[in-house]
């Protein structure tokens, strides 16, 4: 018994030393990171200054305020941020001294603000409005804000029913399901402002990949022979035919609508957050891969699944597109100019419709 006790007491000394020795090395971390602090806190302030005098210089150049009043705003700024590096650095130096003072301190002292924060899209009419769409990272190292920001990019998402326009057939025969068969595109665009006074003409250019699926019916499968790809009755009984085809385009539109201007002390920007929008434009690009997936039993009656690769598909994909939209959420439509597959008795063209939803 007293061996056991002298072992437990053996354990409990041990986890005690190294729980000391943790938080020892947990503060001296602390006080690394706070130290380290003290650049990023000149740095960060220097960089908010250059952002508020480039405002007033874009302000003077624009004959809204007069040298006088140019002068004494910079003057102003530069007192506010020399002053707040002097506090901000003081309440570091403080936090530093409780931690050197203290072996364990049970409360937040600071040396974890460079918070980690996600931020996607923007708010309507708020001061974090002009972030950029995405932001992963640290909080302090957020960019300052630009006066006038005439370009920034969102992330677009778009999906819905396709199908195709066959050479001298109506849809109502068309050999793809319309349920069965969609579209999906997901791709990252930049938006820059044409005038310089008005955000009612805006280009949007950006990079997209698609992914075209059409779902056949009639016990029908795509066959090629000698580059000719044709609609055949597959021998046994089809479960699923599907093909599908992954381009990687580059969309541009010219994008109309009104927007609402919100304008800040040292900031203005353009918002088109419920407001209508309209996109006239087109794409360009690349067929990545063409798949065929066919699912059926055997004549032995066991399951089966085939992938076949790599038609005769174009190597190139362009069309016309366009989108109506209400704030963030539209009605898209796309329509391939090039047909599907290449040197064809009937031509194929793939034609999209469905929602879209641009993150700006």
């Amino acid at each position: 018994m007293q061996t056991l006790t002298k072992l437990l007491a053996l354990l409990v000394l041990g986890f005690s030393i190294q729980f000391i020795q943790a938080q020892e090395t947990s503060n001296q971390d602390k006080i690394a990171a706070l130290e380290a602090q003290k650049e990023q806190v000149v740095t960060q302030e220097k960089e908010w200054l250059k952002a508020e005098v480039e405002a007033v210089n874009v302000q003077l150049d624009n004959n809204e305020i007069t040298q006088e009043e140019a002068d004494g705003l910079k003057a102003d700024f530069a007192s506010k941020h020399a002053l707040n590096i002097e506090n901000r650095l003081a309440i570091i130096d403080n936090r530093i001294a409780l931690l050197e003072r203290n072996e364990h301190v049970p409360y937040d002292t600071g040396a974890n603000l460079e918070g980690f924060i996600i931020t996607v899209g923007k708010d309507e009419d708020s001061d974090t409005y002009d972030l950029k769409s995405i932001y992963i990272g640290p909080e302090q190292k957020k960019e300052p804000k630009k006066y006038d920001r005439r370009t920034t990019s969102d992330l677009v998402f778009a999906i819905g029913f396709n199908n195709a326009i066959i050479e001298g057939q109506s849809l109502n025969d068309s050999p793809y399901k319309l349920g069965g068969s969609g579209f999906v595109e997901l791709g990252w665009a930049w938006k820059t402002r044409l005038l310089k006074n008005s955000n009612a003409i805006r280009l949007k250019y950006g990079v997209s990949f698609q992914w075209n699926k059409l779902d056949i019916k009639d016990n029908l499968y795509f066959q090629e022979v000698d580059d000719v790809v044709s609609l055949e009755e597959f021998p046994l009984n089809l479960d699923k035919s599907k093909f599908r085809s992954t381009n990687l385009v580059f969309p541009v539109h010219l994008e109309f609508g009104p927007s609402k201007k919100i304008e800040r002390e040292n900031y203005f920007r353009y918002s088109t957050h419920k407001k209508f929008k309209i996109g006239l434009g087109g794409y360009g690009g690349f067929v990545i891969q063409s798949l065929q997936k066919l699912k059926y039993d055997d004549e032995q009656g066991n399951f089966q699944k085939d992938k076949i690769k790599d038609f005769n598909t174009n190597n190139f994909v362009y069309g016309l597109s366009s989108y109506i939209s209400w704030g963030h959420v539209g009605i898209y439509a796309k329509y391939d100019l090039s047909t599907i597959f290449k040197d064809q008795a009937i031509d194929q063209n793939n034609i999209s419709l469905g929602l879209r939803f641009d993150m700006d």
